[in-house]
Formats: C-alpha cells, structure tokens, sequence
C-alpha cells in the first residue's frame, strides 16, 4: 500500500471517528432547560467543544489506524492483489 492510499485511509478512519465522537457529552438547549431564543434549535449543543473532540478524533483515528497498518503489514488481514486479475 503506498502513502497516498494509506493516507485515504486515515482520513475515512478520522470521519468515521468524527461522526462517533461528535455526539459524546453534549448537551441540548432542551435537555439543560435552556429558552431558546432568536430562531435557534432546542435540539443544538449548548457548548459543542469541537477543538476537544477534533483532537480526541484524532489520536482515537491514529489507533486504529495504525493497528489497521500492522495486521495489513504482517498479513493478518489479507490484502488481495489487484494488479493480478484473471
């Protein structure tokens, strides 16, 4: 696998982790009976903490991956060759 394709695979790795974490400890305007005012959505975060749950994406996605990257590396998942097809 070169690099640009492993580096594919972290990026699907880290949305996927994105999608996982995004929801982890946040509260609703509703849940926390909050009034909502100006147009805003009661089922919004009060306080997302995006930069917190980008970098905890990251290293999360980085663990994965790199476990991704040794089974593939000592075959215990097979990668199947598609340079040979017949």
């Amino acid at each position: 696998m070169g690099p640009l394709t492993a580096f594919a695979v972290y990026l699907t790795i880290w949305w996927t982790t994105l999608f996982v974490v995004l929801p982890l400890g946040s509260r609703s305007y509703h849940e926390s009976g909050i009034k909502v005012t100006d147009g805003g959505d009661p089922g919004a975060p009060v306080n997302p903490n995006l930069k917190k749950k980008f970098i905890t994406t990251t290293w999360v996605s980085f663990i994965a991956w790199a476990l991704l990257m040794l089974a593939l590396h000592f075959h215990w998942i097979p990668m199947p060759s598609l340079a040979h097809w017949e």
